[in-house]
This record gives C-alpha cells, sequence and structure tokens, in this order.
C-alpha cells in the first residue's frame, strides 16, 4: 500500500465551535468581564484596535501605563471601538497610531523575569 492510498482513506476532523482564526466563536461576555476587570485593576489604560487578518479576527489590545497589556478577539473594529467608550478609556486605531514602547519594554521585561 502506498503513501498516498493510506493518506485518502482517513477522515477529516471537524472541531467545532473552534478556538483560533477568523472562524473562532467569540464569548462576549467572557471578553467583556476580562477587560472590565483590566480596567479596574490598572491605571491609565488604553485600547487598541487590531484589524482581522486572515488569520486572526479583529482583537482589542489594552495597556496599561506600565506597559502591561492583554489582547481579547472581537467581533469587529466598531464593537471593539465601542467596548472602549463603555469602559471610558482613549481608543486608538493601531493602525493609525502603532504601539506604545512601554508595550514592547514590559514585553521584554517579562521575557526576562523582571516584571
Amino acid at each position: 500500500m502506498g503513501w498516498f492510498s493510506r493518506r485518502s482513506s482517513r477522515k477529516t476532523v471537524k472541531f467545532p465551535g473552534r478556538s483560533d482564526g477568523p472562524a473562532m466563536e467569540i464569548d462576549r461576555k467572557e471578553v467583556e468581564t476580562h477587560l472590565q476587570t483590566f480596567v479596574a485593576t490598572k491605571r491609565g489604560v488604553e485600547a487598541y484596535v487590531e484589524p482581522a487578518t486572515s488569520v486572526t479576527n479583529t482583537t482589542i489590545v489594552l495597556i496599561a501605563w506600565d506597559g502591561e497589556w492583554t489582547r481579547r478577539a472581537v467581533p469587529s473594529p466598531k464593537e471593539a471601538f465601542e467596548v472602549s467608550r463603555k469602559l471610558g478609556i482613549p481608543v486608538y486605531d493601531v493602525n493609525q497610531t502603532g504601539y506604545p514602547n512601554r508595550m514592547r519594554e514590559w514585553s521584554k521585561r517579562k521575557r526576562q523575569g523582571d516584571a
């Protein structure tokens, strides 16, 4: 039996409710709760909206004054801006502003074990 004949007999496994990628299911309540908690426990939080790609959904990144950050998928850019306004924090389009240096510095410290 050859490689291709064996391979063609296998069945494709489908995963309902994907956990990543553009077809992933988003639990809006969980996302909002996470973002609310981040804002409530950090100072100087700003939101940055990242566009969808062929691999990921639209995402919102919250960045605190010290550079600590968190990212969550959201259904659309419009919803990301609405959630940010509801949280009462400044919101930016990352394509327009880029990321603040404090985010990269915090990530670097975290990788080095200092954060």
